[in-house]
């Protein structure tokens, strides 16, 4: 008898565990595992084991470190109404960001709309190797001696971009002097963010791999994260956007060695 009570107070105790992870997340999402870590006087291995049953549950979704509701991983305009919006900050983004380029460079575009803008002015200069996983991008014709090459993978219809195994084989073939990535949000404390586990993927393992990677985000994105993140502060080179940072956020971008472009629209 003592036993099925000793078993029946571990079940409690984890259940309430449980429910104060899921109040956490459902309050602010994502959570880091840290921040749970803080929240609950249990140890880091205790609170993996709670994540796991928790999501395969389906009741949350991890992804890089972080913790977020399943109704947050996919939530996005369309891309044709992205693709409108702060129209003007686009531009003036992209055009400061295809100066990075130098002539013999191979460039990743990003599937996205800012990245889109600067990938059509990309294929406007020669001696260029450009990859990309933008469909829209994909239907550009390159004018001046520039090459342009599809990514392959699976196409993902919200955001046009193509993901999944066959894009992350792509990447892990070709070498990549700079990529220009885009981003669904972005937060000193967080990084860059989107909001799609496929997207999310391919943008990874490119910013492993590129010598210089440049994150380019209109100011909408800033302070305002999305579920998941892709890389740390420490990955992104450049941030190419045209918002003002306060002294204490870019005091802190360059402490992670990441450069500050603030473009005037």
């Amino acid at each position: 008898m003592l036993a099925y009570d000793h078993f029946t107070f571990l079940i409690m105790v984890a259940h309430s565990r449980h429910q104060a992870i899921l109040a956490a997340v459902q309050s602010k999402s994502p959570r880091t595992v840290a921040e749970l870590e803080a929240l609950l006087p249990v140890s880091p291995a205790t609170i993996r084991r709670d994540l796991t049953f928790l999501e395969n549950l389906g009741k949350i979704v991890r992804a890089h470190g972080s913790v977020l509701r399943p109704d947050d991983v996919d939530q996005e305009l369309s891309f044709d109404r992205k693709r409108l919006a702060a129209l003007n900050g686009k531009l003036a983004i992209a055009q400061a960001a295809v100066a990075f380029a130098r002539p013999g460079d191979t460039i990743f575009v990003d599937a996205g709309t800012t990245t889109l803008e600067a990938g059509k002015r990309l294929l406007a200069l020669p001696q260029i190797t450009l990859f990309t996983n933008s469909i829209p991008l994909l239907a550009e014709r390159p004018t001046a001696g520039a090459r342009l090459i599809a990514v392959g993978g699976e196409v993902r219809s919200l955001s046009l971009a193509l993901t999944g195994a066959g894009a992350l084989a792509w990447v892990r073939q070709i070498r990549i002097d700079l990529a220009l990535l885009g981003t669904s949000g972005l937060e000193i404390s967080h990084g860059p963010t989107t909001t799609e586990l496929s997207e999310a993927g391919v943008k990874s393992a490119v910013a492993a791999k590129a010598t210089r990677v440049a994150v380019l985000a209109d100011a909408s994105k800033w302070g305002r994260p999305a579920a998941i993140r892709y890389a740390e502060w420490d990955q992104i080179h450049d941030l190419v956007i045209d918002h003002s940072p306060t002294p204490a956020e870019r005091a802190e971008l360059g402490r992670h060695g990441t450069r500050l472009h603030r473009v005037v629209r």
